[in-house]
């Protein structure tokens, strides 16, 4: 069953006279803008942001997501809110300021009707609102229709979070009770400043998204694991995705000079820490819950590891196994692998590994020999055990 998602984004932050609670920096974006992923990651198809006014930081979030494909609106009035919420799914309301896990999304997500994420009564939960004698309201509802729109009719000047959820407590709504330890280290929380949206993002980040995705080869036993060390760390600094796409972009084309110099080691070097500069900024994007990039940008840097490998040696042989790997590169990124395990996926950071091994044992020619094989053998593998 499909449902919407109202995100409140109207209370000042403690920060600076004008600042929005919404607009606190988090996870490389605006705190409202992470919040808007993270519903449409749980599956809301539309996403209603109620302000009181707007901002440009406010506009270029909407503008951010709307690119990324999330259907997204600001809605300033409670006219604009009767018309444009829907009138046969539920919505997901998400407080001002509110840092939930997405577990907790995806949870409220699997159950229809109305729901109440809460957590019991306790000096942790201090900020939070609460509902009734023992528990508090942890950021995140499930409203029904009739119960959102019943509201609406009678709400006038009052806090429309608010109001909606002490009517879900009235009207019994089933809750889901978050553990103290999720409070007390920080990954359910309510934020009012910078400081404290920084220190949450440690606590959320840290764990890290764990999602579908298997990359093949190298990037999976070896870079994988590096950028998940890194990553936090850069994310925290606020070090943008983008950046780090760009240090690769410049580390991959300066690695080509000098291999054409015959200086193959360091040039294989500086290849692999491109493609893991690369990896991180994936890993950025996957922590900021932006959808992996599949487009000719996310080429850039294996295309340089290709384009070295056909530099490096010579006869036919490093051009075939370049065109072998380009193919092997862009199936893996794709997800069009098959059934095989990540070890049979050789990618190019794979090659440049036995590459680089050969290179400084003095038997370059003997491994691009073996890297062929390699290269072959995981084309065959993906092949034939393909699923259909």
């Amino acid at each position: 069953m499909t449902f919407a998602a109202i995100l409140s984004a109207s209370r000042a932050s403690t920060d600076a006279a004008g600042s929005l609670r919404a607009s606190l920096h988090f996870a490389g974006q605006t705190l409202v803008e992470y919040q808007a992923r993270q519903a449409a990651r749980a599956g809301a198809d539309r996403i209603m942001i109620l302000v009181s006014v707007i901002t440009p930081a406010l506009s270029q979030a909407v503008d951010r997501l709307s690119a990324d494909g999330i259907a997204v609106a600001l809605v300033r009035d409670m006219v604009s809110m009767v018309r444009d919420a829907p009138r046969d799914a539920d919505i997901l309301l998400v407080a001002d300021g509110a840092i939930v896990g997405q577990t907790y999304f995806d949870a409220m997500a699997k159950e229809a009707g109305n729901g109440l994420l809460v957590t019991d009564d306790s000096r942790a939960s201090a900020p939070f609102e609460r509902i009734d004698a023992g528990q508090r309201w942890a950021g995140l509802a499930r409203i029904s229709p009739d119960l959102l729109f019943s509201t609406l009719d009678m709400i006038g000047d009052w806090d429309l979070s608010l109001t909606l959820v002490r009517a879900a407590v009235q009207a019994g709504a089933r809750r889901v009770t978050v553990p103290q330890d999720d409070l007390l280290e920080g990954r359910v929380a309510l934020v009012e400043a910078q400081e404290q949206a920084d220190l949450a993002a440690q606590a959320v980040l840290a764990k890290g998204p764990r999602g579908a995705r298997v990359r093949g080869g190298a990037e999976h036993y070896l870079l994988g694991p590096v950028t998940r060390l890194v990553s936090p760390a850069l994310m925290r600094m606020q070090v943008p995705a983008l950046q780090v796409r760009i240090a690769a972009m410049a580390l991959g084309a300066i690695a080509l000079v000098p291999i054409e110099l015959h200086w193959v080691s360091a040039g294989f070097c500086l290849l692999l820490l491109g493609l893991l500069l690369a990896e991180t900024a994936d890993r950025l994007d996957e922590m900021a819950l932006r959808p992996l990039s599949i487009g000719w940008t996310a080429f850039i840097v294996p295309g340089f590891a290709v384009g070295g490998t056909a530099l490096a040696g010579e006869g036919t042989v490093p051009g075939y196994l370049a065109l072998l790997l380009a193919i092997i590169q862009i199936a893996d990124r794709w997800h069009r692998t098959g059934a095989v395990r990540p070890w049979m996926v050789f990618t190019p950071a794979s090659a440049l590994i036995l590459l680089l091994a050969g290179a400084v044992a003095g038997g370059l020619g003997l491994m691009f020999d073996l890297a062929m094989v390699c290269a072959i053998a995981s084309v065959g593998a993906m092949i034939l055990l393909r699923r259909d």
